[in-house]
């Protein structure tokens, strides 16, 4: 058995190699970290690719953009003798030096922190796992071409942490950035991150930032989507100047070649595993470099005709709006991207301005800032009428459980039912009492609806059938009528609530206790829109299961899963509508002004149909088709229709600007990075030409030998890259148009 021997001579056949492909003859040379392994040549290297002269600070163009993300797949198990380590080129390749790595993170403490985006949160953060001694590792690459940043690839003990993800940026940015201060950085998690980032760095001494370096924060197009709306326009690659066309997930595609090979590291020792994964991200950038000039050909062809595209959209758009318009639009747009690195909240100006309906909690929150001054008593009104709605929205619901269960519900429906009921017995009892301090009852009143002639507006009407209610096909200009029927105060579930709304306005004017119908208007309003908010997401719930679910199944084990779907939407939207149903007529009841019922109408049966063709891109059976009225209570009705639909063309005109941008952007990067690339083989020609000249004059025949195979190597990858130059025209656009 000599497996062991194997791998021992396979770590020094690594060094070998990766020595003689970065011309050092051993690695006592070897004097700077990650000098073994080659970087992306397209990226701006000042000194390398670019000139050291160059105003680097002038142009966009000469910015890094690098992408971060970590890989859980690359899993070390525990060493069982630690002490027979041999480390042959730590700290010379992508992975970092291991006793820096090592010190700094017993020197730095780890602090969770509450994340503000809720929609997107770290993998595996804090976790640990006893049988492994790295649960994966963590990289920065550039985020343009896919190629690792030497020295920045840094392992996981216990998940996907921000100080070692802040290590691997600071290294990162350190290597060949000389003079290059502007930075683009793309993480799944920026909104966060960035957040922290400098005041980690300068809380420790073991990490550094230049004071000049700005580094811009995106989030990647496919993550994006999974944060809070806000995070889109704050942090959408397209939204960052300088970015031209990418898109930030170029990494994961890089994890797929390396998860082949770390299979088999998982049982070897921590230098050779980390030796074994630097020797195949090195392979990684070296196919890279060979398919570069092809590559950049792809992205300029796809930029030359996107420019076309972006331009004639925008011109054509651009032309239907007025000259005072786009100067204001153009200068808000200015304004932000030249305010976003230092403020995100400014690129909030590409988003729609929605004023959202508020919700009954905001309403008494509203209510209770209003009411201090008018001391206790008025603060504890409010929360009556709000414990007051809320045991009549549990007597709404339950009323509808109790129905859904038919005429023989089962033991366990009918105990639930019961202790829902005694629950809801109890709190009505309560509020009862105290609604005879605040409206003035004597021990002896009993509230009813022939009380003193006082009608309650919400007796007197039919219930309507769940098959009506929730009709998916055919529409009746007749109103819908209420959910459910009301019974005598003697069931435990009837509602029996004694709000302002069941005396009526005039009763309360009368009594004056007129505060209240106020209070209690107000409140009605707030839970109107939570109702119709449900609504919102019931409806949209229901369209896309019936088009994605429920047609496409094919048996009948999926059509009944399918149709539980739905049913149990319909029960969402049957509350939904009930719970509005009773808004609406309280509102009435407290007589509620015309602008308010203008806003908050009757809602009818066909509101709450479904229509799956509305969702459906490119059908022609719903060009007629008008949403219901509901769908736009978060439109300002105080604001002007002409003024709310220039709001639309403002965000569609600076979206579509920016697309131009984008593409004009990518357009001039790419040819930048053709000259860049064909600079950088001719670095690496010349290079190999001096270590040729240098071993002929000492007479060392091999090493002579490999430097003029190397330098002829470069020689015909620069030949190669401008020949495909010279081939395309970049002047020719017409002649691409449609490619």
């Amino acid at each position: 058995d000599r497996y062991w021997e194997l791998l021992w001579v396979a770590q020094q056949w690594h060094l070998l190699k990766l020595l003689k492909w970065s011309s050092f003859q051993d690695n006592k040379n070897c004097t700077k970290k990650g000098d073994l392994v080659i970087f992306c040549m397209a990226c701006p290297q000042p000194g390398i690719n670019i000139g050291p002269t160059a105003n680097l600070d002038d142009s966009w163009k000469y910015s890094r953009t690098v992408v971060m993300d970590g890989n859980f797949k690359v899993e070390h198990m525990h060493e069982r003798r630690p002490d027979n380590q041999v480390w042959l080129m730590d700290g010379h390749g992508f992975m970092v030096a291991n006793p820096p790595y090592q010190a700094y993170l017993k020197a730095t403490p780890h602090i969770m922190e509450k994340s503000p985006c809720n929609n997107h949160k770290v993998h595996q953060a804090g976790a640990s796992h006893g049988k492994l001694n790295s649960m994966g590792v963590g990289a920065t690459a550039c985020a343009q071409h896919g190629c690792f940043y030497p020295h920045s690839i840094v392992d996981f003990q216990k998940g996907e942490r921000q100080l070692n993800m802040d290590y691997s940026l600071t290294h990162a940015l350190s290597y060949n950035m000389t003079g290059i201060n502007h930075v683009l950085c793309f993480y799944d998690i920026n909104c966060t991150y960035m957040k922290n980032l400098q005041r980690h760095v300068n809380s420790s001494d073991l990490l550094h930032l230049p004071p000049s370096m700005r580094i811009m924060a995106g989030i990647s197009m496919w993550h994006v989507h999974g944060h809070k709306q806000e995070c889109y326009t704050q942090y959408l690659l397209l939204f960052i100047k300088g970015s031209g066309w990418v898109d930030g997930e170029i990494i994961e595609t890089l994890w797929s070649t390396l998860n082949i090979i770390s299979a088999s590291t998982h049982g070897m020792t921590t230098p050779h595993c980390q030796e074994l994964l630097d020797f195949q991200m090195n392979d990684s950038n070296f196919m890279k470099m060979i398919q570069m000039a092809d590559s950049l050909l792809r992205k300029l062809k796809t930029a030359w005709v996107s420019v076309v595209l972006a331009c004639d959209a925008f011109e054509r758009f651009n032309k239907a709006i007025t000259p005072d318009q786009q100067r204001n639009w153009g200068r808000q747009e200015e304004a932000a991207l030249l305010r976003c690195v230092h403020d995100p909240l400014v690129m909030d100006v590409f988003e729609i301005q929605l004023r959202k309906a508020p919700t009954v909690h905001a309403v008494e929150l509203q209510l209770l800032e209003k009411l201090p001054q008018q001391g206790v008593h008025h603060e504890a009104m409010s929360f009556w009428i709000t414990c007051g709605l809320a045991i009549e929205q549990a007597e709404i619901i339950l009323n509808i459980y109790r129905k859904d269960s038919g005429l023989n519900p089962s033991k366990l429906k009918r105990l639930t039912i019961a202790c829902c009921a005694e629950k809801l017995l109890a709190e009505q009892s309560r509020f009862i009492v105290d609604g005879r301090i605040y409206l003035q009852m004597d021990n002896e009143f009993e509230w009813s609806n022939e009380s003193d002639g006082r009608t309650d507006p919400m007796v007197g009407q039919d219930t309507l059938d769940d098959e009506d209610i929730l009709s998916n096909d055919g529409y009746s200009n007749s109103s819908m009528v209420e959910v459910f029927s009301r019974a005598s105060c003697n069931d435990l579930t009837s509602s029996c609530v004694p709000l302002p709304s069941k005396f009526g306005s005039a009763y309360c004017k009368a009594n004056k206790f007129h505060h209240l119908v106020e209070m209690e208007l107000e409140l009605r309003m707030g839970q109107a829109n939570d109702a119709l908010h449900g609504l919102h997401l019931a409806l949209a719930d229901k369209a896309v299961i019936f088009r994605g679910v429920v047609r496409p199944a094919m048996n009948y084990s999926m059509r009944t899963q399918a149709w539980q779907m739905i049913h149990s939407i319909d029960t969402s939207i049957k509350q939904c509508a009930a719970i509005y149903r009773q808004c609406w007529l309280a509102m009435i009841a407290l007589g509620a002004s015309s602008d308010i019922l203008d806003c908050y109408q009757e809602l009818q049966k066909s509101h709450l149909s479904t229509s799956v063709a509305a969702f459906t891109q490119g059908t022609h059976d719903h060009h007629g088709s008008q949403l219901p009225w509901f769908w736009t209570i978060d439109i300002p009705k105080d604001t002007d229709s002409k003024i709310w639909l220039s709001e639309f063309y403002h965000i569609h005109w600076l979206c579509t600007k920016v697309a131009k941008d984008c593409w004009e952007e990518e357009n001039e990067l790419v040819t930048s990075e053709f000259q860049w690339v064909m600079n950088f083989f001719q670095y690496r020609a010349k290079r190999w030409n001096e270590i040729y000249m240098a071993n002929k004059s000492a007479g060392n025949h091999g090493a002579t030998c490999y430097a003029a195979r190397q330098q002829a190597m470069y020689d015909r990858l620069t030949e190669q890259a401008q020949l495909i130059w010279q081939e395309m025209n970049p002047d020719d656009i017409a002649c691409h148009h449609g490619t």
